[in-house]
């Protein structure tokens, strides 16, 4: 046994006194590569010292005593185990603290791709927000395929299965764009089952059309223009949102969407009671460059949420759970009553799919305006009142009048 090697024990290593300056080393002689470091002021701290790549390594384990020495025995057994097949625990532990967060790996994705692919990043910064906010210091490798999973089931539970595969989504997205940031691991939503979606079929049926339109009377002008051209155009309630005068055609009865969800323009037929509904707007405009202005005090900017309004229509007319984008639903459905084939329905409502690409490309707008017009024919007749019906008796008294018997 040498001066400075000992068989580490509780008691010893208590005992062992704090230099005047500079740092005691004092190595196990029951555990090889095991050695505690004695400072100045008397902090004592486990090593792993051990030659790795031909230099003298130092691998941090713990302080003595919240760590036992049997503790810091199988620690430096395993550091030793590691070295012995050729891995550098020193240098993995550095690549550690300097690995991307999953906060720095969203930051990534949003610069790089979403903003300048998505028109919907917005939504993706307040997914991030809402349930991942926790994750923002995690190390990317520390997620697991178990943390999503978890992640997933949860947020499905109190927030619908909709919304947990929206977040699903957008976290294998997210690590498909890891290795841009040098990180080599695998994605831990990759294999993560998605919830089964119910596809939604709800849409205004004959008998809720009256009562839709009754409530819709009781709204401010502009309200009830926004959700009549939702209705009557069947686009996409952004797209409402953001018409600009300088894509409203009115002469040619078109309205050119520059940019839709699947990211191309959009011509989309306006029917006899939308090309009214603008011309008044267009008269009221006053010189924003919206047809639905953000309000007084920001014309700037174009309507930012009908939710609140959507919310009193709803409830005034008995239609609860019935939303925005079910108006362009209703359009679609009513075309089909009328007989619309699904590509004459998937062109008015600007549809995109690789099976049907071709077909839309030489079809001609004729029968999608004339489809168009049908069905918000259609529809604006089912919203009137039904005519009071003559009873036999007057019907009698009128024929007897017109033959001249008294």
């Amino acid at each position: 046994m040498t001066e400075n090697r000992l068989p580490f024990t509780v008691k010893i290593l208590t005992a062992l006194t704090a230099p005047e300056s500079g740092r005691d080393y004092w190595h196990d002689a029951n555990q090889a590569g095991l050695a505690l470091c004695v400072t100045p002021q008397g902090t004592k701290t486990f090593y792993c010292i051990r030659r790795v790549d031909g230099r003298p390594t130092r691998i941090r384990i713990g302080r003595f005593p919240e760590w036992a020495v049997e503790q810091a025995r199988k620690q430096a057994a395993k550091l030793l185990g590691e070295i012995a097949t050729g891995k550098n625990p020193q240098a993995e532990r550095r690549a550690a603290r300097h690995e991307h967060t999953v906060d720095g790996l969203f930051a990534h994705w949003l610069e790089s791709h979403a903003k300048l692919h998505k028109r919907t990043w917005e939504e993706d910064q307040r997914q991030f927000d809402t349930f991942l906010a926790t994750w923002r210091t995690r190390r990317l490798s520390t997620i697991s395929k178990a943390d999503v999973q978890a992640l997933h089931a949860r947020v499905g539970q109190k927030h619908g299965h909709y919304a947990a595969n929206r977040l699903l989504a957008l976290v294998r997205a997210m690590f498909n764009k890891a290795d841009d940031i040098g990180y080599r691991g695998a994605n831990p939503a990759r294999g993560v089952k998605k919830f089964a979606e119910q596809t939604r079929d709800r849409f205004l049926q004959p008998e809720e059309i009256p009562a839709f339109f009754s409530a819709l009377q009781a709204e401010p002008q502009a309200f009830q223009d926004f959700f009549m051209l939702c209705l009557l155009t069947g686009a996409r309630r952004g797209n409402v949102q953001s018409m600009a005068w300088t894509d409203v055609h009115l002469d040619a009865a078109a309205w050119r969407i520059p940019q839709t969800k699947s990211g191309d323009p959009v011509l989309v037929h306006l029917p006899i009671k939308a090309v009214e509904i603008l011309r008044r707007r267009q008269t009221e405009a006053n010189g924003s460059p919206w047809v639905f202005p953000g309000g007084k005090k920001n014309r700037t900017s174009h309507l930012s949420s009908p939710k609140l309004a959507w919310k009193r229509i709803t409830t005034a007319a008995g239609l609860e759970g019935l939303r925005i984008h079910d108006l362009r639903r209703t359009l679609g459905s009513w075309q089909a009553i009328a007989g619309a084939s699904l590509t004459v329905i998937g062109k008015s409502l600007g549809h995109k799919s690789q099976a049907s690409t071709a077909v839309y490309a030489r079809l001609t707008t004729a029968p999608v305006s004339a489809s168009v017009d049908q069905a918000t024919t259609a529809i604006l007749e089912a919203a009137q009142p039904p005519k009071p019906r003559r009873s036999r008796k007057t019907v009698g008294k009128a024929k007897g009048g017109s033959n001249g018997k008294t």
